[in-house]
């Protein structure tokens, strides 16, 4: 295929060079039959980013999503404007807000943004989205107690600080920063979602005050063990995946556990989780499970209905799935397919 693809290519430039000739003995035959000299290249139009422009004054939503809006300003007419959207502009700091204490959604996705500043009249905020920045600290929330969704994932944040101020906040979105060690998150107790993934984190710690939290998501980390869980006991969701764990251990008291996300590592026993009487998930794919009676441990996950257990020893067994079928009848699916 590929000894094509380079015959086409020099087929095609082949078929260019007598243009190319052509057209060079054609320009100079104009030169001279004419006196008149060549006229300058045009020089290439450089995009600008645009103007923020508001129309209507009483809006309480503006959308300028994907505008080139280099940006803030202009916005002080808006009264009662609640919700801005902002994603996918050009925009490099945050400014030109002080007049809208109404807005209670902020979005900033995907812009140019470096520093988190001049917020502080925002005060009915709840929702604040910064994700795909270029931010390297959490700073200037002071004053957005009632925040309670903060969206911060791929930036270059190295250290958790500066938000167990927030009494509301429910979801603190971390996922693909610099950050190598959880820390700085009590007095959280409304937090509900917890998303970590893809950091450097090498332990899980510092998360007792956390007694509500519902999802905590882990994967693509750094971690070898599963600790310090033991406060979490409304927790539901936990996704560790990608990370370089050998065994199951420390989840006695995730009773409520409904998924369990376990993809990715170097697992060869399944264990210590026959207490999880609520599991409905159970993701075990690309590990290192060989023996049958690992799949027989799970008969008192009564709850069960996935299974994912593709890409390790066991699954290479022609009898794979029916097995897995006869073993735990509540499955509905197994790996990404249906059972019938």
């Amino acid at each position: 295929m590929a000894d094509n693809q380079d015959m086409s290519m020099t087929n095609n430039e082949a078929d260019e060079v007598p243009k190319r000739a052509s057209l060079a003995i054609n320009e100079g035959n104009d030169k001279e039959q004419s006196d008149t000299p060549p006229q300058p290249a045009t020089p290439p139009v450089q995009e600008d980013t645009q103007e923020l422009i508001v129309v209507n004054e009483h809006t309480q939503e503006l959308d300028l999503n994907h505008g080139r809006i280099g940006k803030i300003e202009n916005l002080e007419p808006l009264e009662r404007l609640e919700r801005l959207y902002l994603r996918w502009n050009l925009i490099k700091k945050i400014e030109g807000l002080s007049t809208l204490s109404t807005l209670v959604e902020l979005e900033l996705y995907d812009n140019q943004i470096q520093i988190i500043e001049n917020l502080d009249s925002l005060v009915n905020l709840e929702i604040l989205d910064l994700s795909f920045n270029r931010i390297k600290q959490i700073t200037g929330l002071e004053n957005l107690l009632n925040l309670t969704k903060l969206y911060l994932s791929s930036n270059k944040i190295a250290e958790i600080k500066n938000v167990n101020h927030l009494p509301k906040l429910e979801v603190l979105e971390l996922g693909d920063n610099r950050i190598r060690e959880i820390k700085n998150l009590e007095g959280l107790k409304s937090l509900k979602q917890l998303y970590l993934g893809k950091n450097k984190i090498t332990k899980i710690q510092n998360l007792d005050d956390l007694v509500n939290l519902e999802i905590l998501v882990l994967q693509c980390n750094r971690l070898t063990k599963i600790e310090n869980l033991s406060q979490l006991v409304n927790l539901e969701q936990l996704y560790v995946s990608e990370n370089g764990l050998t065994t199951l251990e420390n989840m006695e008291k995730l009773l409520k556990l409904q998924t369990l996300d376990l993809a990715m590592n170097k697992i060869s026993i399944i264990r210590n989780i026959r207490h999880m009487s609520c599991l409905e998930e159970l993701w075990l794919n690309d590990n290192q499970v060989s023996e049958w009676g690992s799949v027989e441990y799970l008969v008192e996950n009564k709850k069960l209905v996935t299974v994912y257990l593709e890409k390790n020893p066991i699954a290479s067994d022609v009898a794979y799935r029916r097995k897995l079928k006869l073993l735990l009848p509540s499955l509905q699916q197994i790996d990404a397919t249906l059972c019938r």
